[in-house]
């Protein structure tokens, strides 16, 4: 990790060890310690919180707890809502049928339940093995950008907001 760092100084690291292995086992503190301390993308580097088996939610600029993590309420800390459109693989899937794959209204629902929460939609999308992105996902894809570009003024740079006398909960 620390050579990819210092030969190309990402912006974002994005890491995925929650699932097996222990913080310990993956060396994280003493890494992340390296990083924000001594790295040459101290002042900028992001990263996620999945740094190990039992530390989600522990280390990182931002948090993701889990795959589709959905609090229903406003997180103070910036988080992320890690979702796919193929709602049954993270990867290409031959078999994939339609009803598998998340319809407009879903994604639009998501993302609005995810920023008026304080939290960023992070949208995977598993292209074939020539790099190709199914014709469905595209077809989403536009016109969920269709709903974004429409609507922009109210998702980008906003902030959640909630009344005087409401209750903790969004939903």
């Amino acid at each position: 990790m620390e050579e990819l760092v210092n030969l190309y100084k990402p912006d974002v690291i994005w890491s995925d060890g929650d699932w097996d292995k222990t913080d310990v086992y993956w060396k994280s503190k003493e890494f992340l310690a390296w990083l924000y301390n001594d790295s040459p993308i101290k002042d900028q580097i992001v990263v996620n919180d999945r740094w190990g088996k039992g530390v989600t939610g522990k280390h990182g600029g931002f948090l993701t707890y889990s795959d589709h993590y959905d609090p229903g309420h406003i997180v103070e800390r910036k988080w992320e809502n890690c979702m796919t459109l193929d709602k049954m693989a993270w990867g290409y899937r031959r078999d994939m049928k339609a009803s598998d794959v998340c319809t407009v209204h879903e994604l639009i629902t998501q993302l609005i339940r995810t920023i008026s929460c304080n939290g960023n939609l992070l949208l995977n999308v598993g292209p074939d093995k020539y790099g190709r992105i199914d014709p469905i996902f595209v077809e989403r894809l536009t016109e969920f950008g269709k709903f974004i570009n429409f609507y922009e003024e109210a998702i980008f740079e906003t902030k959640p907001w909630i009344h005087q006398n409401d209750s903790a909960l969004i939903w």
